[in-house]
């Protein structure tokens, strides 16, 4: 399922949910069937925990929550929302009969295929898998055959508008001033946590040194924050609900809050080092403003003077739309490695361009249709065989 931030995903997945939750399929004893919904972080499967809870308020529908610092309370839940502490939850679960991951591109191949086994090999339930931006690799096993998508094309706010620059270095003061003048919700991202010390990394953006320059220089006497992957779930929820409460005004943070921040209030959204994203997180964080009624926009800054990385960037600024930008990123930085696990990176066809989308619909029903009758083309099955590599499970 594709569709824009905002677009109503978690409204179908909870409708999904509930219609699984609600089933009691026949010639089996376990009773009703349950739902395990995956997300990429702690602050998203908390928003989704209070989210689902409130949808199924009024039903006799147990929805609990598992991550690295909460294990659910009652092990007969029905609906069972985590992060990839769901990986290892215990055996309380042979009768999942949906497993929805969300944000699915966080995830690598292994621990997507893992999740369908959450049933110890009794069945493997129905997969949804959502994501604002498909990335390359999802975008060709679409194009193969092996993913159905559907799209949420009309978002609930129509007239939101967010107007992304990529801009020069020399308009940085510029833009801190434009900021400080706004005195909006704005948001800052870097890459790193701390500064490294390897020499390709010595120009990319750190949260922490970033945080502390701008607290003691251009934003000094302004509400800042600091929020990153290694500080506890506490004070990360914490620093969140400061946030969206107006306490403080500037938050300095890694793309952890790509996906699970809702602050409606928020305009103004700075992305340092932004060579360093792929265009799907790129089009993922400037999502996280302008969700409001006010206009949101999306500053971009580069850590080095590639032309190849800049002209990749513009793109932002000319596209809003996530297939598009999905397609853009097939073209430039290849579909993947199909059935492996590496996540994007040019597949070396000799003959095979992915972009006549016509041959590829012709070559994929022909594959459909003869693979399954290997048996009769003896010299094909034996090639086929030869050229057999590692794979993993369909997911």
């Amino acid at each position: 399922l594709e569709g824009d931030v905002g677009s109503g995903k978690t409204a179908v997945a909870a409708t999904a949910a509930y219609a699984v939750v609600t089933s009691r399929p026949k010639g089996q004893d376990f009773g009703t069937l349950q739902a395990a919904y995956m997300a990429p972080t702690e602050i998203l499967a908390n928003q989704h925990y209070a989210t689902f809870g409130s949808f199924f308020e009024n039903r006799d529908i147990v929805v609990e929550l598992i991550t690295g610092a909460n294990k659910p309370k009652n092990k007969n839940w029905n609906v069972l929302i985590g992060t990839h502490a769901l990986l290892f939850s215990p055996g309380e679960s042979e009768g999942v009969g949906l497993v929805v991951i969300d944000e699915q591109h966080r995830f690598g191949v292994e621990q997507r295929a893992k999740l369908l086994h959450m049933n110890k090999g009794i069945y493997v339930p129905h997969l949804l898998t959502m994501t604002a931006t498909p990335i390359p690799r999802t975008l060709a096993l679409t194009l193969f055959g092996d993913l159905s998508i559907s799209t949420l094309t009309t978002p609930p706010n129509k007239n939101k508008k967010i107007t992304t620059s990529v801009v020069p270095q020399r308009q940085r003061d510029a833009t801190y001033k434009l900021i400080r003048e706004k005195n909006e919700p704005t948001f800052i991202v870097c890459p790193l946590i701390e500064e490294s010390e390897s020499a390709s990394l010595g120009n990319v953006k750190a949260a922490e040194a970033e945080f502390e320059s701008l607290k003691n220089g251009v934003f000094a006497g302004v509400k800042m924050g600091l929020l990153h992957g290694r500080m506890k779930s506490k004070e990360k929820q914490e620093v969140v609900e400061k946030f969206k409460s107006g306490d403080i005004k500037i938050l300095v943070s890694t793309p952890v809050i790509e996906v699970g921040i809702d602050v409606p209030e928020a305009t103004v959204m700075v992305i340092e080092s932004a060579e360093r994203y792929g265009l799907a997180s790129l089009h993922q964080l400037r999502g996280r403003v302008g969700r409001g009624d006010k206009p949101g926009y999306c500053l971009v800054f580069m850590s080095n003077n590639s032309q190849k990385a800049f002209q990749r960037l513009k793109h932002l600024e000319n596209t809003d739309n996530g297939l598009e930008l999905a397609e853009i990123d097939l073209r430039i930085r290849g579909e993947g490695d199909i059935y492996g696990t590496m996540q994007h990176g040019f597949k070396k066809f000799k003959v095979a361009n992915l972009g006549n989308i016509e041959l590829l619909e012709t070559a994929k029903e022909a594959a459909q249709k003869y693979y399954p009758q290997l048996d009769n083309y003896p010299k094909l099955k034996e090639k086929l065989d030869s050229r057999s590599g590692r794979l993993v499970e369909k997911n």
